[in-house]
């Protein structure tokens, strides 16, 4: 399955964005899991007395998850993976190191995630733990997560992206 040109993740709710990453990472879930496939499975752990009183009444004045999942499908089709509708964010780790690599000041262009792996590389994790930003054990995981990222977004993909704010 192709996946879509646009970031859709984007467009998803953060609720929605977590629901449908708990359904992609669960290990006893088939994979690819699609829109539809969340759908029913969300829908299923709904109980039917709630599902028949949200259909009768739609008392909710804000869209629910299930409405939301349904504008998905019917705009993006039922089967679109349900990853590609995942907003994904480095760890607060990785965060701090995408940062100290954005704020360099010698910088003339935004980094990517291939430039970020290339400061780890040489050496930025064990720098930001000697500068107490990161604790050692922080510095372990972060090449294992650009990776992944690299691998899933591509290494042209701007870090800035996956900046975690909380």
């Amino acid at each position: 399955m192709p996946q879509n040109p646009i970031d859709v993740s984007s467009r998803v709710s953060p609720q929605l964005s977590a629901l449908l990453n708990s359904r992609i990472t669960n290990p006893d879930c088939e994979q690819p899991v699609t829109l539809i496939a969340a759908r029913r499975f969300f829908a299923d752990l709904l109980p039917a007395d709630f599902k028949e009183a949200e259909r009768l009444h739609h008392f909710d004045i804000s869209e629910s998850l299930l409405d939301e999942l349904d504008a998905l499908i019917e705009e993006f089709g039922a089967t679109a993976l349900a990853i590609d509708f995942v907003k994904a964010n480095a760890s607060e780790s990785l965060t701090r190191a995408i940062e100290s690599v954005v704020n360099d000041g010698n910088r003339e262009n935004p980094p990517s995630l291939e430039t970020i792996r290339d400061a780890l590389l040489a050496g930025l994790g064990a720098r930001l733990v000697g500068d107490g930003v990161l604790e050692d054990d922080e510095n372990d995981t972060l090449l294992a997560e650009i990776e992944a990222l690299i691998e899933q977004f591509g290494a042209d993909t701007l870090a800035e992206d996956f900046l975690r704010y909380e």
